[in-house]
């Protein structure tokens, strides 16, 4: 077995600033979404289904969009509907499928959460960036996901609204 590369200082600083700063930053969101009566969680799957058309996406895209596994994504969806945020029902085309739909309860939260959710972003993200730093993450982060393989969310993609 070959032996491990050793980060040396700097990577070691690079690689915990970047862990410290991930963990700042999903701190900050969980709180303000908790003050919007979701969770990270509710809220990652309630984006894509209002961009959809019809606010419904089927759960297979819905998953990959987001870079979930079934089982993540079913037990998410089940405490979801249980609030009302989402409903589930066969899929048309496809007995093996299910589809996934946004309920006039999940809109609002969504659309309640979102105003804050911004707000938050920009303040604690966007808004301490210059534009080269914010071409230059985007950049980074493309290349760090691709390299992540098969089942890696794409920078700037969404499911598939069509099932």
């Amino acid at each position: 077995m070959p032996e491990t590369r050793r980060l040396d200082d700097i990577e070691a600083r690079l690689w915990r600033a970047f862990l410290d700063m991930r963990h700042c930053l999903d701190a900050a969101i969980e709180r303000q979404l908790a003050e919007a009566g979701l969770s990270t969680a509710d809220y990652r799957l309630l984006v894509p289904l209002s961009e959809a058309a019809d606010h419904e996406l089927r759960a297979r895209d819905l998953g990959r969009g987001i870079g979930w596994d079934r089982s993540r994504l079913s037990h998410q969806l089940r405490r979801m509907e249980q609030r009302g945020l989402v409903a589930r029902r066969d899929c048309p085309t496809d007995a093996r499928g299910t589809m996934i739909s946004l309920t006039s309860a999940g809109r609002s939260a969504v659309t309640a959460a979102a105003p804050g959710h911004v707000e938050t972003v920009r303040r604690h993200f966007i808004d301490l960036l210059s534009d080269a730093d914010a071409a230059a993450l985007t950049a980074l982060s493309a290349r760090v996901l691709a390299a992540g393989g098969a089942g890696a969310p794409v920078p700037g993609t969404r499911p598939p609204s069509d099932a």
